[in-house]
């Protein structure tokens, strides 16, 4: 596909009604993000109505690589090249998907973040990094050091990489490795699942969790395994429980400052989360490999965005602009993305 062409993508639909109402809106920001690993810039991007059915539409020259890119946009569901007569010719789409869609989909409890927002968050901060490049063909870690259930984690999985979660709440850890476990042994998938303590100075700081899998009997024998380790500590204390260097991108949804809180430095519980990425940055950064870019949501009725940017720039992170990303949760959220990057 190497002539200019019109294209129509045919958004996914969405289980949640409010999310749904915003998606062409996010959509556009992310297939701009995109733009940066295709190999040319498309044009003229924008909703349009065909047949009485939203779309959005672009030109480009699309290469084969570069429908691969396009593939994983987080709420694609069918793309068309727009031919003659009004004519849909459709575009097979090849995302990355390592493992059936249930691992995602199945996990169902309070606080959940939309699966979609999950993937459009962790691919934003994919395009931004130095890592885009391999998004499709390389071995890469994801960092979420505010895990909850490993909706994030999960994602990584099925994109075919390696996961770190770091996670407070014990009954997330165990619920996440229940979770796991159970799908594992359900797939039939070679695997092994570990928890054990974790000791810091000679005193027990945590636990962590190891989990090896193989996404079929070939990869095991080849030694092909993803592993996911999830650590159940204080997102602010990590010193000593995760070596320097172990991720090429970090992803987290802070805590809403509504149904959702995070340890304060006495010990209570904190709703406010722009003291939290105060305190947690300095732990965060040494853990991203050179190029490494951090992705952020958060709800913006309790943290204005130009104090979330501050803290980041204070630590030599460069935010990137991107299209609005804005968007409302419910009547008390409303969420928006920060992205930014290291200076290496």
């Amino acid at each position: 596909m190497s002539r200019m062409s019109r294209y129509a993508l045919l958004l996914a639909p969405s289980a949640n009604r409010v999310y749904a109402d915003q998606a062409a809106r996010l959509a556009l920001a992310e297939l701009d993000a995109f733009s940066r690993v295709l190999s040319a810039p498309l044009t003229e991007a924008g909703e349009t109505e065909i047949g009485g059915v939203p779309y959005l539409t672009f030109g480009g020259s699309l290469s084969d690589r570069d429908v691969a890119y396009l593939s994983n946009l987080s709420s694609a569901y069918a793309l068309f090249e727009l031919a003659g007569d009004g004519l849909l010719r459709p575009v097979v789409l090849t995302p990355l998907a390592r493992y059936d869609g249930d691992l995602i989909t199945i996990p169902k409890y309070a606080g959940k973040t939309n699966e979609q927002f999950t993937r459009l968050l962790l691919n934003l901060t994919l395009l931004a990094s130095g890592s885009a490049g391999r998004m499709l063909d390389g071995r890469l870690t994801v960092l979420d050091p505010l895990c909850g259930r490993g909706t994030t984690l999960n994602q990584a999985l099925m994109y075919g990489y390696d996961a770190i979660g770091v996670e407070i709440d014990g009954k997330d850890v165990e619920a996440y490795k229940l979770f796991l476990q159970t799908w594992l042994k359900r797939k039939r998938l070679k695997h092994s699942v570990e928890l054990v303590p974790v000791r810091r100075e000679g005193r027990r700081a945590g636990r962590r969790l190891e989990v090896t899998l193989a996404a079929s009997r070939e990869d095991h024998k080849a030694g092909a395994l993803q592993r996911v380790t999830v650590i159940q500590a204080d997102t602010t204390r990590l010193a000593g429980m995760l070596r320097g260097g172990v991720a090429d991108v970090l992803v987290a949804d802070l805590p809403y400052g509504v149904a959702h809180g995070s340890q304060d430095e006495h010990g209570g519980l904190s709703r406010r989360p722009l003291e939290l990425l105060e305190r947690a940055v300095p732990e965060w950064l040494p853990l991203l490999r050179r190029g490494g870019a951090v992705g952020l949501s958060w709800n913006t009725k309790v943290a204005r965005r130009e104090l979330a940017e501050d803290i980041l720039i204070a630590h030599g992170l460069r935010p990137l602009e991107h299209l609005p990303l804005r968007h409302r949760v419910d009547q008390g959220i409303e969420r928006d993305v920060l992205v930014a990057r290291t200076s290496g």
